[in-house]
C-alpha cells in the first residue's frame, strides 16, 4: 500500500508530478455510478488533478480506512476538502478501489462524490430518487452498458 501513501502525500503537497507518477501510463479509471466519466491513461490523471489543484487550491485529502482484499485490490475510504476560489466549500467523500501493478496504480473503481447536505432527511432523499421527475433515471441504452472487467 506504499503507493497509496505516496498518492495521499502528493495530493496534500499539491505535487502534480509525484501524483501522476503513482499511476501506470495505461491506467484505467472506472466510475460505475457515472459510466461516461471513465477514462484510460495517466495523462488524463494529470489533466484532472491540474484542474482540481487550480479549482480547490487548498485541497487536503485523508484516507480514513484502507484494506487489501484477497485479490490484492486496495479498498480505501477518502475524504477531500478545501475551498474553491469563489469561497464555496468543497467536500467529497467515498470509496476508491485500487488495483496495483508493482509500485503503480493500474486501475481503480471510483465512488467519490460531493457531499450532499441531506436536506429533508432520508424520506426526502428516497423520494427524490424514486419520483417520476428524478434526474437520475437511467435510459434503457445506459442500463445495457457492460463495464469491462477490471483488474482480472
Amino acid at each position: 500500500m506504499a503507493v497509496i501513501d505516496r498518492l495521499l502525500a502528493a495530493t496534500n503537497a499539491h505535487d502534480l508530478e509525484a501524483l501522476v507518477a503513482c499511476f501506470a501510463p495505461d491506467f484505467r479509471n472506472e466510475t460505475p455510478a457515472h459510466a461516461g466519466r471513465g477514462f484510460v491513461g495517466s495523462e488524463q490523471v494529470r489533466t484532472n488533478w491540474s484542474r482540481i489543484f487550480a479549482g480547490v487550491p487548498d485541497i487536503k485529502a485523508e484516507v480514513l480506512r484502507a484494506v487489501v482484499d484477497d485479490d490484492g485490490a486496495v479498498w480505501t475510504e477518502w475524504e477531500m476538502r478545501g475551498t474553491r476560489p469563489d469561497g464555496v466549500p468543497h467536500l467529497m467523500r467515498g470509496v476508491i478501489i485500487f488495483g496495483l501493478e508493482g509500485d503503480r496504480i493500474s486501475w481503480n473503481r471510483f465512488y467519490l462524490e460531493p457531499v450532499d447536505a441531506g436536506e429533508g432527511g432520508a424520506d426526502a432523499a428516497v423520494g427524490r430518487i424514486v419520483s417520476p421527475e428524478a434526474s437520475n433515471v437511467v435510459s434503457p441504452e445506459a442500463s445495457n452498458v457492460v463495464a469491462p472487467e477490471v483488474g482480472r
